[in-house]
Order: structure tokens, then C-alpha cells, then sequence
């Protein structure tokens, strides 16, 4: 099925919309025509064996047996409808089109009636009904041609997508939060399951995929066709959760028609009501929103994150509070198999970010950790930098992060950046951000160099040895140094400092203060290289009036705050026979993990500052990975003459514009 049929069939759908004109808000349309498409399509679906379930549920309808089970297997599904109902039939009662269609929903088996429930649909009816519009809605539907045999369950996602991307656009939403354009599922998928391309064409493989944020289920279906394709035989058990009940409710009739356990959806928030605890699974994706704050769920995060540290999911660390994408990756690294001593088992995980997890957050933060974390367990395989402008609510760059706790052994302790940034062409018609697309030639081109990055890294003559960097996990790393320079202070007594004096809070308690300040006053204008020398004038004067010289730190600190003044050629102010630290001249320096920092101290540091020292009790170890600038290629100003000729093309040209409306 082409594009231009996805879109009639999605218009055909989205054509209700006339009739809602006035009654509806424009962003309540896809309240109606989302739960009416799913509810066609399980309608088309279950067609061929319609008349024989609604036999037999008759036959048990008084019984005391549950019929469940075989009411599934005479529907050839996992789900039924009990009812000789159709929409069909239901339109051509106006008068009791509520009635029946109610009597409709309430006889599909529980699973499906789940689905509508999840859309309000017992709602909309009665809104429908009372507006006068339920039965011409109904008969929009009832020639909506949903059979599987002409829009198979593949090319069905396509329609689904396409109506919440428009209900999205009427609802000042953002549509790439429910689904991920579809070549850049395939790239994903393929990236993620390409090296297990000899494993799953074993006789009777099983594996198992989850999303944890999972949409419609788009990342899911891709990832089940292409096992697919590679085993006809393969069993693939999907996985996920979703928080947006429309795309939940969708995912789950979605699985419904494919034989899928839609048990296997769990619905809600993944962070604070995890769907599938303490289960694990071969293949793990997901493109979750990108800068979504995590505050709702902010209480029961931080609650696993202190309680249960690295027993539960976010023991490396939590990201700042309104970025929760770093919360997702490690929810998924949560659920890794282990690998058994003869290297079977493990997991592998693809995941969609913006650049901000790249180096977002300083060593000692939670990004940083989270970084750490991973990079230290060797669990990072590569990352992909995409083309901007891929998205269809955003037209930022975007990266796949690609990563498993069975790496090979030649990828071992390394780590692979891949830029893809030109693999695109554009659209000829642009949805929303989205301007650009792979096509299969830039699919291929991608997987094909992700699998021999290592060569294509190590080789010069390679044609794409540009776009692609081989790494150590170390080097990502790097050490956070405290670079401090002595306090150097003078002392005087100036208007200025005098009125420091006068506003400290430690003089004002002393009762001699007013006597003192006076005495002070006698030397304004009097300077001393030296505090000893500024402090035995001070106390002279202090006597000298009378009064006695306060002990005790608190009071020598605020005189030293208020009369001593920053100098470089001043006296270094020594605390314990050390010099102590100027706060305002402290500096913070980035050495590379592994270099000693007292080396790196006298190379990049000493020839400016030779009085310099690091304090190593500030030293923290920071992990961040500056793709961009390991790609970057400078590209030299254009010559001055070259610039100068366009300028006075483009005056010429001016002028001639200007004569044209002049004459």
C-alpha cells in the first residue's frame, strides 16, 4: 500500500470532522474519530467469523461455563464480539443508534472493550447522541474499507499515525511525542538487531522487545517484521507502556489484530508505576520526548534513587528535573538479561536523544554520573548523529544511542561515534519540523558503515573514514581540578573600609564598638603592607583610647574583611603556616582522565601563575561526550577580494533596482 492510500484512508477517517464542525472543538475531533477507526478496524477484522461467534455465544449464553476461550478460538483471535450487531446495522436505526451501539461496544470480549473504554467512547457516544450526530457518524464508517486484506496490520500504523499527528496539530500538541517517523524506526532497528543477524535465524528463536515509551507501537512492529524477515519462524513477545491513553489504546487493538498479547501494554507513567518490574529483555528501544521534566513523578523517583540505590533503576544518579531522558535510559538498562559464563544472554538497547545527555551537567551531577555509570560498566557501543530537521516536532539534531553488556570482543572497552548528519534527502512536502528523510540507500549506507566502524576508523583510505571515530571509554572522561591562587592582601583605613566596620555585624556586638571606631577613625588614611603592622597600629590606637582589644576569630576576620584589600604585589595571608585560597581567583580546569594533573598543573597552569596549586579534596571525575567537536572541520573565511567583488555586485544590483523605481 503507497503513501497517497494511507493518506485517502486517513482523509476518509478524518472527513467526520465536517459533520463535528460547531458541536466540537477542533481539538476534540480525534475524541471521535480516533475510537471510531479502532473500532472499524476491529469491526473489519473480525468480520469473517462474525456470525459464527455470535452462534456460539448464543449457545452459552445461559450456561454456567465461560465461553472465553472458546468464543477466541471461533474468532480466530484474541478477541471477539459476541453481538450480530454491526455499524452497518446500527446506522440504519437512527432512533436507536445509541442504544445499540452501546450494546455493541459492551459485547466485545474485555480486552477490546478496554480499548474504546480508554478513549471515553461510552462519552462521546451520548455527546454524539445528544448533538444529533451519532448516526451520520456511525455511517461515515460504515464504508471505511479496514479489511486486513486490504490494509494489512503493518501498513494499518501508518493510518492511526497519520490521524494523531492531525488531532495533534488541531490540539496545539506536539505530535512527535505519540510516534517516530517510520525510516527512522527502520535505521533504528536495523542498527540494533544487526549484529544478532546469524543468531535469530536459529530454528525456533524467541525474543523478546520492549519500549518503554512506547506510542502507538511503530518501533515495536518494526522491530517484530524485520526479526520477521530475517526468521519467518521467529517468535518475537512485544513489550511496552505508554502514558498518552489514545496511542495506549491504539498499541493494544494493534497487537490485538496481530495475535500479540495486549496484556503485554501496560498503561502509565514508566518512571513511577513500572508495567513490566523485575522483567528483562533481548531488545529494548525508544525515542522518548525530548526535554520532558520529570516533576510529577519527582517524589517516587527520588524515593527509589535514595532507598534503593543500585538495587533499584536510578541508583547512578538523577538528571536535572526538567530533562527526565536520562531517567529513561537507565529505567531500560534496568532491565538488561545478564549474560550467563558462555557469553549467551544479554540485551541490547537503542534510544532517540536530543545532544543535551551528550555533556549536559558537570562532573559531580547526575547527567555526569549517569554517563559514568554506563561508560565505566563498558555497556556504550556507539552513537549515531542523525540529520536535523528528521523530526516532526522538532527540527533539532538528533543521535542514536546504541548500547549492550555483550559487546564483542574487538568492541570491548570502546566506544563508536558515527556521523550520519548528511545522509538525507528532502521532502516534497514538509509535515510539521520534518523537512528531511532517509531514504533506503541512506538506511543501508548507515548500518553498512555502523558494522565495520572499527576498520573504516583505522583505515585512511576508507571512503567514509571521516564519519566515523573509534574511542576508549577513558576518553570521555576527565577530571575536574580546583586551581587555586593565594589570598594577597594590603591593609588600610579609608572612607570605605571604614564604613565596612561600621556595617559588620560581629563589631556592632562588641560593647566597646562605638570607642573603637572612634580610635579607628584617627588613622583613616593610613596604609600597611602587613597585617601585623595594621594590627599592632590598630590595637595601639584602641589602647590609646581607652578601650581594650577584642579577641577571639570571629572579630580578627571581620577586621580583615573589611580593611584588607585584594593586591597582587600584597601579603600572601597564611592559614595554618599555608597559604590560604582566594575564592575570587579560584579556577576550575578539565584534565584528561588518566594525566597527571600535577604535570598538566606546571605545563598549561604555572607559566602564567607560578603560585598556583590544585586542592585535590575538590577534585571530581566527570564523564561527557563532545560529539560535535570530534567532527568538526574548519573551514577557512572566504578571501577578502572574493567578498569585496559580491558586495559590489550587490551594490550594482541595488543601484539598478533603485533607478528602476526612481524612473
Amino acid at each position: 500500500m503507497n503513501s497517497s492510500k494511507h493518506t485517502e484512508l486517513a482523509n476518509h477517517a478524518w472527513s467526520v470532522a465536517d459533520l463535528l464542525r460547531g458541536d466540537y472543538k477542533q481539538s476534540d475531533y480525534g475524541k471521535v474519530i480516533l475510537p471510531f477507526t479502532v473500532l472499524r478496524r476491529l469491526e473489519c477484522v473480525l468480520e469473517p467469523t462474525r456470525e459464527k461467534v455470535a452462534a456460539l455465544a448464543e449457545q452459552y449464553k445461559d450456561g454456567d461455563i465461560d465461553p472465553d476461550r472458546f468464543l477466541r478460538r471461533a474468532a480466530g483471535h484474541s478477541f471477539y464480539n459476541k453481538s450480530y450487531l454491526t455499524l452497518k446495522k446500527i446506522a440504519a436505526d437512527p432512533q436507536s443508534a445509541a442504544k445499540n451501539l452501546t450494546v455493541y461496544v459492551g459485547s466485545f470480549s474485555d480486552n477490546a472493550r478496554g480499548v474504546l473504554d480508554r478513549f471515553e467512547f461510552a462519552q462521546q457516544i451520548k455527546r454524539l447522541d445528544s448533538s444529533g450526530l451519532l448516526y451520520q457518524t456511525i455511517g461515515k464508517f460504515t464504508d471505511l474499507d479496514l479489511r486486513p486484506e486490504t490494509v494489512p496490520n503493518h501498513n494499518m500504523g501508518y493510518i492511526f499515525e497519520e490521524l494523531i499527528r492531525r488531532f495533534a496539530e488541531q490540539s496545539n500538541e506536539t505530535a512527535g511525542e505519540h510516534f517516530t517517523p517510520r525510516e527512522v524506526i527502520q535505521l533504528m532497528v536495523r542498527l540494533l538487531v544487526a549484529p544478532d543477524g546469524d543468531g535469530l535465524q536459529l530454528p525456533g528463536v524467541v525474543r523478546t522487545v520492549m519500549d518503554p515509551a512506547c506510542g502507538t507501537g511503530g518501533m515495536l512492529s518494526a522491530t517484530d517484521d524485520l526479526i520477521k524477515d530475517l526468521n519467518p519462524d521467529a517468535t518475537v513477545e512485544v513489550y511496552g507502556q505508554e502514558l498518552n491513553p489514545e496511542s495506549w489504546a491504539i498499541c493494544r487493538s494493534d497487537l490485538m489484530i496481530k495475535g500479540q498479547d495486549p496484556e503485554n501494554i501496560a498503561y502509565g507513567n514508566s518512571f513511577s508505576d513500572d508495567g513490566h518490574a523485575r522483567s528483562t529483555f533481548d531488545y529494548m528501544l525508544a525515542n522518548p520526548p525530548f526535554g520532558v521534566e520529570w516533576k510529577k513523578v519527582k517524589e517516587e523517583v527520588e524515593r527509589e534513587h535514595l532507598s534503593l540505590g543500585d538495587a533499584g533503576r536510578f541508583g547512578a544518579g538523577l538528571p536535572r528535573i526538567n530533562d527526565g531522558s536520562l531517567l529513561f535510559l537507565q529505567h531500560m538498562i534496568s532491565k538488561m538479561k545478564p549474560v550467563d559464563v558462555n557469553g549467551g544472554g544479554g540485551s541490547r538497547i537503542a534510544i532517540v536523544f536530543n545532544g543535551s545527555p551528550l555533556f549536559s551537567g558537570a562532573a559531580g551531577s547526575g547527567e555526569s554520573e549517569i554517563r559514568r555509570w554506563i561508560l565505566e560498566n563498558d555497556w556504550l557501543e556507539g552513537i549515531v548523529a542523525l540529520p536535523d530537521q528528521l523530526f516532526y516536532n522538532t527540527g533539532i539534531s538528533t543521535y542514536f544511542w546504541i548500547l549492550t553488556n555483550r559487546k564483542s570482543p574487538d568492541h570491548k572497552g570502546k566506544v563508536v561515534l558515527l556521523d550520519a548528519r548528511d545522509q538525507w534527502q528532502k521532502m516534497r512536502k514538509s509535515l510539521g519540523d520534518k523537512r528531511k528523510q532517509l531514504s533506503k540507500d541512506h538506511i543501508a549506507t548507515v548500518v553498512k558503515l555502523y558494522g565495520e566502524a572499527l576498520d573504516a576508523a583505522a583505515d585512511a583510505e576508507h571512503p567514509l573514514h571521516s564519519k566515523v571515530k573509534v574511542f576508549d571509554n577513558t576518553a570521555f572522561g576527565y577530571q575536574r581540578i580546583a586551581v587555586e591562587r593565594p589570598l594577597k592582601l594590603r591593609f588600610e583605613l579609608t572612607e570605605e573600609t571604614l564604613a565596612a566596620l561600621e556595617a559588620s555585624k560581629v563589631i556592632q556586638k562588641l560593647p566597646q564598638a562605638s570607642l573603637m571606631l572612634e580610635a579607628f577613625r584617627e588613622l583613616e588614611g593610613s596604609s600597611w603592607a602587613k597585617k601585623a603592622d595594621a594590627w599592632l597600629a590598630l590595637k595601639d590606637a584602641v589602647i590609646q583610647a581607652g578601650s581594650t582589644w577584642p579577641s577571639g576569630a570571629p572579630f580578627l576576620k571581620a577586621l580583615r574583611d573589611a580593611v584588607g584589600v585584594r593586591d597582587p604585589e600584597g601579603e600572601v595571608q597564611l592559614v595554618k603556616g599555608k597559604p590560604e585560597p582566594d575564592s575570587e581567583l579560584r579556577d576550575y580546569e578539565n584534565v584528561p582522565l588518566g594525566e597527571d594533573v600535577e604535570e598538566y598543573l606546571k605545563r598549561e597552569v604555572h607559566p602564567h601563575v607560578p603560585d598556583a596549586w590544585i586542592d585535590h579534596s575538590k577534585t571530581k571525575i566527570g564523564y561527557e561526550i563532545p560529539f560535535t567537536r570530534h567532527f568538526y572541520m574548519y573551514e577557512p573565511p572566504r578571501p577578502l577580494t572574493e567578498i569585496d567583488a559580491e558586495l559590489k555586485s550587490l551594490e550594482a544590483e541595488i543601484q539598478a533596482l533603485l533607478g528602476e523605481i526612481s524612473g
